[in-house]
C-alpha cells in the first residue's frame, strides 16, 4: 500500500502528454538496428519490447541503449518513430518496478527520446486476492504517469477482471482525459479466454470509451480477431505485434490462410507481413 500511495483509487492520477501520429500497424523488433529489415519498407514507426531494453538477469539497462538515443540504437531515419512496448513477463516489469526508483530506471528511459513509451504492465490472475487485482491495476497507471511527467508520451495498459474495473477506468479517464489507452492481449491464446474475457472487456471499452480516444492493442495476429477489433475500434486503432518478426527469422510470412513457410530472405518476408497485416487495418499507413 506504501508503494502505490496508500489508496487504491484513480483520482490523484493524471497522465498528460500527447500521441504522436502513428500508423496503424506498428511491428516490433528484437531492439537492434532495423537496417535491413526497413530497407524496401521505410515503416513510420518500430517497437522494441521491455526485455530487449531492460535486463531481466542484471535489472540494468542493456548497454545497446544505455547513455543512447532510441532512435540511433534502431538506425532508424529521419521521421520514423521508436515504441518502447513496456511489456514483459512479471518478474521483469516487477524487478522493473522494484529498481526503477533506486536507480532512475524511468528517467533513464526517459532520457533515450522514445517517441512513445507504453507503460509496463502488471498483471491479474482470475486465482489471485482482489487486493492484488486493485493493486496492480493502480501501478498501471502510477507508472504511465511517472514517465508522462517526464514529458514522455506515455500510454497506460489498462487490465480488468469485472465489469466494475472497466466502469472504474472509464470513470476516471471522463475526469482526467489521456492521450490513449492500450491493452495487451498477447497472453491470450485460447478461444476460451479470448471470447470470455478479452472481447467483451473490448466490446464495452468500445462503447464507454470517448469516441475520439485512441486504443493500441498489442499482440494480435490472427486474422479473425484482428477484423473484431477493427469493427469495435475503427480508425482509431492502433496494432502492434512481434508477429512479423518471428516469422520472418524462419522465412515465413502470414498470410489470410494463415503461415506460409516460403524460404523467403528474412528482409523480404518482414515486409510481407507487415504489408499484409497493414492491409487488415483502416488507414494511417504509408502510400
Amino acid at each position: 500500500m506504501a508503494d502505490v500511495g496508500g489508496t487504491l483509487t484513480f483520482d490523484d492520477i493524471v497522465i498528460d502528454g500527447e500521441l504522436p501520429d502513428l500508423p496503424s500497424f506498428i511491428p516490433m523488433t528484437d531492439g537492434s538496428a532495423v537496417t535491413q529489415l526497413d530497407a524496401s519498407l521505410r515503416w513510420p514507426a518500430y517497437g522494441v519490447g521491455m526485455r530487449r531494453v531492460f535486463s531481466p538477469d542484471t535489472h540494468t539497462i542493456y548497454p545497446r541503449f544505455a547513455g543512447k538515443q532510441a532512435r540511433e540504437a534502431l538506425a532508424l531515419r529521419d521521421g520514423q518513430k521508436a515504441v518502447l512496448v513496456g511489456y514483459g513477463e512479471d518478474p521483469l516489469v516487477e524487478a522493473f518496478w522494484t529498481y526503477r526508483k533506486r536507480d532512475g530506471l524511468v528517467e533513464e528511459i526517459a532520457s533515450q527520446g522514445w517517441d512513445l513509451v507504453l507503460a509496463p504492465n502488471y498483471s491479474i490472475y482470475g486465482n489471485w486476492p482482489r487486493t492484488e487485482h486493485l493493486l496492480n491495476m493502480r501501478r498501471c497507471l502510477m507508472i504511465a504517469q511517472e514517465f508522462a511527467d517526464l514529458g514522455v508520451a506515455a500510454v497506460p495498459n489498462v487490465y480488468w477482471f469485472r465489469l466494475e474495473d472497466l466502469k472504474r477506468y472509464t470513470a476516471w479517464i471522463e475526469d482526467s482525459p489521456l492521450p490513449a489507452i492500450a491493452v495487451n492481449v498477447q497472453t491470450v491464446r485460447e478461444n476460451s479466454n479470448w471470447d470470455t474475457w478479452a472481447l467483451p472487456g473490448l466490446y464495452w471499452l468500445a462503447e464507454n470509451l470517448p469516441a475520439d480516444l485512441p486504443v493500441i492493442l498489442t499482440g494480435l495476429s490472427r486474422v479473425d480477431r484482428i477484423a473484431q477489433v477493427v469493427a469495435l475500434f475503427g480508425n482509431r486503432l492502433t496494432l502492434i505485434s512481434q508477429n512479423p518478426h518471428q516469422y520472418a527469422l524462419h522465412g515465413a510470412i502470414m498470410t489470410a490462410n494463415g503461415r506460409e513457410d516460403i524460404h523467403a530472405r528474412p528482409a523480404d518476408a518482414f515486409a510481407a507481413t507487415v504489408q499484409f497485416m497493414a492491409s487488415l487495418l483502416p488507414g494511417r499507413q504509408p502510400a
